[in-house]
């Protein structure tokens, strides 16, 4: 069975405008060279730390982004390749669940007029059936059909994701990227959405390209689970087999920031603490983009690249040191 995203090689290029920098025609490269594949139904959690890529990956499978190189195959449709219109089209079947769901929606729309007004710009519905249809997704997020006569500010944040969400699936899409999309809220209602989430996938069979730094919400929602370090993919592999068995040295680095329910082997393990912070931008190093901080750094680290090579049955991993 054919993907229902296929995406190789992609490349993500930022010219530096302003600044010294300017000057020498420096560009950040946000996403370097990235491979992903997404089935029908699945969820592909990608982590990282923050300002690795996770975002503008995201943005670049749903063409907000116009990708620098590499490609991006939906349905068998290369969209990297697709003017505006054939994008516009395209889109239909992939949507976005943004992180904050205080600026994704406009302060000035009702809550009905969010969640129709894709159904209104693509004429699909008008009058006294898109209200219909709105009220039936308002429903099936969990908020009431009085809600759509309302604006945003007269809910709290976990409704105003849930109306993000309602919004999302309007058009019926068959991939919808998550960025992170319970960041932004309050401990005691993550759960809800996440919860809210895994179900409206089991009913409507969608799949999920879910971005996080929270691998403890990844590992809740996710079949499979992409590493991401710097624009780049380190590991990836089924969800379970990545908990149980990390083998990139950042995997291992971010596995050990978990907190463990048993204060015993909390105690006995020892954590993994990485030095210094992210490289900068401008300033990607030679080789495996992770050798100024790993711990097991060799030569060879610092100038060759590794490849994302499969070094157990459906682990992928980026490492010279790993047989």
């Amino acid at each position: 069975m054919s993907p229902l995203l296929d995406v190789r090689g992609l490349r993500v290029d930022y010219p530096v405008r302003t600044g010294a920098f300017a000057r020498r025609g420096l560009t950040i490269r946000a996403v370097d060279g990235v491979d992903l594949r997404i089935e029908p139904g699945e969820t592909l959690g990608l982590v990282g730390e923050s300002g690795c890529g996770k975002s503008t990956l995201g943005n670049a499978v749903l063409g907000i982004v116009r990708p620098t190189g590499g490609t991006v195959v939906f349905e068998g449709t290369d969209l990297a390749g697709l003017d505006a219109n054939g994008l516009r089209r395209a889109r239909r079947h992939m949507q976005m669940i943004f992180q904050d769901p205080y600026a994704s929606l406009n302060p000035r729309m009702r809550v009905g007029e969010s969640v129709g007004e894709p159904l209104l710009v693509r004429s699909l519905l008008r009058g006294s059936a898109l209200r219909a249809r709105v009220g039936s997704l308002l429903d099936l997020v969990g908020l009431d059909v009085s809600h759509m006569d309302r604006y945003p500010h007269e809910f709290s944040g976990g409704q105003r994701q849930r109306i993000g969400i309602a919004r999302a699936l309007a058009l019926e899409p068959k991939l919808v990227v998550c960025d992170e999309p319970v960041s932004a809220l309050d401990v005691s209602v993550r759960s809800q959405i996440l919860n809210l989430l895994v179900d409206l996938q089991r009913r409507l069979g969608m799949a999920y390209l879910f971005i996080s730094h929270d691998l403890s919400v990844v590992r809740h929602v996710s079949d499979r689970v992409a590493v991401m370090y710097l624009g780049r993919i380190v590991e990836r592999a089924a969800r379970d087999t990545l908990f149980a068995r990390p083998l990139h040295p950042y995997t291992e680095a971010l596995m050990s920031a978990i907190p463990l329910p048993d204060p015993r082997r909390q105690r006995s393990r020892p954590p993994i603490v990485l030095r210094g912070e992210l490289p900068r931008p401008t300033e990607a190093p030679a080789g495996c983009p992770f050798h100024t901080r790993c711990p097991l750094v060799a030569d060879v680290c610092r100038r060759v690249a590794p490849r994302l090579d499969e070094k157990a049955p459906g682990q992928f991993v980026s490492c010279h040191l790993r047989p």
